[in-house]
């Protein structure tokens, strides 16, 4: 899929921009079936970004909605690990892209499984990258979804304004833990938001107190709340805390989200907690993501 980009990239000229103005139509009517974007980032790495964003798909997912998750992350895409998926990915008729599925709500594409050796690097400079992404949604056979949750590499760099781009309805859920190197780093992240003109879902705060395993009660590790001060300070949706949790560990080992461990957890319930608050969100949020250019 990704091999053939550069007859996208708008610089070929007529052939080019005729290309790409195909893959333009082939992108809005693939999102026209999706409902509701959610795009899940960070201002820095480490913060758990992915884990919650595979969490909120496969909550969404068993909570009944039908949902696909797009791992954006080129360099680093760890999402097929967190849900146990191997191997790559079946092309279709022609460049259509089936996309891998967990269970019967939820399907994942990602740069890993595009790869014949998951160890490779990727070594690409921003126009490979927009390319790839925007095939990512023009060439995937996505279907009709209730949400579709985009998983971005750290930072704001050309995956966040392609994703921006490419998806103008995307509502960003911000995902950050509470101490003040990663806030200030969240901070940079709502600002480029701003300056973009994204819709900001609301903030989520990651590893947000530490569950202990013998007396399972909670204990202020890395302090928290400084997440939910964020989002009062920009004036922004809280959609809930995340516990540092040892199920969090076991899940990740299994190639299973903690959502669905038979086991109940905190981190489970706090999780669950949060997809039920997304899902009210985004009800929300309805107006402004079928017109994100309306002047408030």
């Amino acid at each position: 899929m990704a091999s053939n980009s550069c007859s996208s990239c708008g610089s070929g000229g007529k052939g080019g921009s005729a290309a790409q103005a195909m893959q333009d139509e082939l992108i809005k009517s693939t999102l026209a079936k999706i409902r509701y974007k959610l795009f899940v980032m960070s201002g820095k790495g480490g913060v758990g970004k992915s884990s919650v964003a595979v969490n909120i798909a496969a909550a969404l997912a068993a909570l009944g909605h039908r949902v696909g998750i797009l791992d954006v992350d080129i360099h680093g895409p760890s999402i097929p690990g967190l849900l146990g998926i191997k191997g790559q990915l079946e092309v279709d008729r022609g460049n259509i892209v089936k996309p891998k599925k967990y269970n019967d709500n939820l399907f994942v594409v990602s740069m890993e499984s595009l790869l014949k050796d998951p160890d490779q690097a990727v070594l690409w400079r921003g126009p490979m990258k927009t390319s790839a992404i925007r095939q990512f949604v023009a060439d995937v056979s996505w279907g009709e979804l209730d949400f579709l949750v985009i998983d971005s590499p750290p930072g704001t760099g050309d995956e966040h304004m392609t994703v921006l781009r490419t998806i103008p309805d995307a509502l960003c859920v911000i995902v950050t833990t509470p101490q003040e190197i990663s806030l200030a780093d969240v901070r940079k992240a709502v600002n480029f938001l701003q300056y973009a003109k994204a819709n900001i879902l609301g903030v989520v705060e990651n590893m947000s107190g530490l569950i202990c395993p013998h007396c399972h009660q909670e204990i202020d590790l890395f302090k928290k709340g400084g997440g939910r001060e964020l989002a009062e300070r920009y004036g922004l949706a809280f959609l809930g805390a995340i516990p540092l949790d040892p199920a969090t560990v076991v899940a990740g080992d299994l190639g299973k989200p903690v959502v669905l461990l038979d086991e109940d957890t905190p981190v489970k319930a706090a999780l669950q907690e949060l997809a039920r608050n997304i899902v009210a969100e985004v009800g929300k949020s309805l107006e402004a993501a079928a017109s994100p250019d309306k002047p408030e």
